[in-house]
Parts: C-alpha cells; structure tokens; sequence
C-alpha cells in the first residue's frame, strides 16, 4: 500500500474550518424534534462570524429555535476519499431587523417551498477536519 492509497485526518483551526464553511452554500442542521435527534438539509451563508440558514414557512426546522443545534457542511471526492467536514455548534436564534434585511439579501432559496425565518447559528464549537493523502 502506498502513501497515496493511506489517507490521515488533519485537525483545522478554529479559522480555516470558518473559512472553507463559507466556501459552501449547503450543509446539514442537526437539532431535537419530539425529544430525538432529527437531521435536515439546508443552505447557509456566514454573516459577521454567524452561520445563518433559512427555514420554509411550516418547517419542524422552526422548533429549533431556543435550542442548541449544530451544522455541518463539507466537501468530500467521492472517488479520491479526500475533503474536508466542518461542524459548529450553537444556540439558534432568529434574525431580525436590519440584518435580516442583508441576510436575505445573501441566502437564495433551493426549494419551491414558501421561505420561512432566518436562523442564526452563533458558533461557540468549532471542529474541522481534512482528509489528505499520505501519512503523518
């Protein structure tokens, strides 16, 4: 087996997994929903340091407003096995007022459903991890 078939797991600091989050538009919220973990599809875009995701209008993505939730999104060659993943960790919390103004503004929808709240996601965790060729 050659370096290039090995692949190691490179812990990012708390600011190249911040700036390879904003690299992406989409990304996974993980939050509870009747007392289990549930796990939805959204998009993001990072604003002032805050990832913000929008729900739609009906969405159980609202309930989670109040709540500790996390976000993950990353970039992973399928065929390579080589990328990154970066989860934060926050209280979720509606955005409102002028910021909702430029939030809307950044954050397109990807859905034909109607658009619900903006969601901010203040990141008190951060973790990232690259997986590159080779060994340590």
């Amino acid at each position: 087996m050659s370096d290039a078939d090995i692949r190691r797991i490179d812990e990012l600091s708390t600011t190249a997994a911040l700036r390879l989050l904003g690299t992406v538009a989409f990304g996974r919220v993980a939050f509870t929903l009747h007392a289990l973990p549930a796990i939805r599809p959204a998009t993001h875009v990072l604003h002032e340091g805050d990832v913000i995701i929008r729900s739609h209008s009906g969405s159980e993505l609202n309930s989670a407003v109040g709540q500790i939730v996390a976000y993950e999104a990353g970039v992973i060659d399928p065929e390579h096995q080589l990328g990154w993943s970066v989860s934060i960790t926050g209280k979720a919390e509606l955005v409102s007022g002028t910021a909702a103004e430029r939030c809307e503004l950044l954050l397109r929808p990807w859905t034909g459903l109607r658009p619900g709240a903006l969601i901010r996601i203040p990141p008190e965790f951060v973790s990232g991890y690259a997986l590159r060729n080779g060994t340590a």
